[in-house]
């Protein structure tokens, strides 16, 4: 079974880049209900070993006001399950966003946040792939 659902994420990614024009590094592993926007998909950037979890939203327009404007995840990230990362949005390299959190603002790189509006709950952290934290 684990060999359908990794061809599935595989094939979803696929379609996501091919199709829509979205910029998804092939090494990241994306939740198959993971929800990319696909209004203007060619802002969202997700680069290396990032993990997307279940029910997580990553939004790069807004139709009240009009916007459309990048959204970039950077490496070694990990997007917890159902947060919602708004528009036009930067997270940093090695970045980890707790379940539920709404992004509203830039996170800088090695930090993580949680909540709503997600704020820094640690700075500095070391991170690996996938934004899995470093057996201490």
């Amino acid at each position: 079974f684990l060999k359908v659902q990794r061809f599935l994420v595989r094939l979803k990614r696929l379609i996501y880049v091919r199709f829509w024009g979205m910029d998804i590094h092939p090494t990241v592993v994306l939740s198959l209900s993971a929800k990319l926007d696909k209004t203007y998909p060619k802002g969202i950037h997700i680069n290396e070993y990032t993990y997307v979890a279940f029910d997580a939203a990553i939004l790069a327009h807004d139709m009240t006001r009009a916007l459309k404007c990048d959204t970039v995840i950077g490496r070694n990230c990990f997007i917890g399950a159902r947060s919602i990362i708004l528009p036009g949005v930067k997270i940093g390299d090695e970045c980890v966003v707790g379940a539920g959190s709404v992004v509203t603002k830039d996170v800088p790189a090695r930090t993580a946040v949680a909540g709503n509006p997600a704020r820094i709950v640690r700075q500095n952290i070391t991170v690996g792939q996938f934004g899995r934290f470093h057996a201490t």
